[in-house]
């Protein structure tokens, strides 16, 4: 059974990222709100995974500022879901292609 939320130290070890960027990218990004608790706890859903996604694709591929996220994110939200799944796709016919690879090499 896959979960429905996750806690912040779930996150940031799925992304390995620290969890003061999550908190920080909260405070940056409004389309970030992961629930919270009484106590506070934040607890983020597969769509808020799915935007922590895209800011790290964002930051890290097409190497944009956090303004320029900004402006990718509520300007051509839809441009960065498609290159991000393009780019999730060629990596895995990298490591598809690497791993044929490895294969042939293992049977000479």
């Amino acid at each position: 059974m896959e979960k429905i939320y996750y806690s912040i130290s779930e996150v940031a070890a799925m992304f390995s990222i620290n969890q003061s960027n999550l908190r920080f990218w909260e405070k940056e990004f409004k389309q970030l709100k992961p629930r919270r608790n009484e106590k506070g706890t934040r607890f983020y859903s597969k769509d808020d995974i799915q935007l922590i996604k895209q800011i790290i694709f964002l930051i890290n591929d097409q190497k944009l500022t956090l303004d320029g996220v900004k402006k990718k994110l509520s300007d051509k939200k839809d441009v960065v879901v498609k290159q991000q799944e393009i780019k999730e796709r060629l990596t895995a016919i990298r490591d598809e292609i690497k791993e044929m690879i490895a294969l042939i090499d293992n049977n000479k």
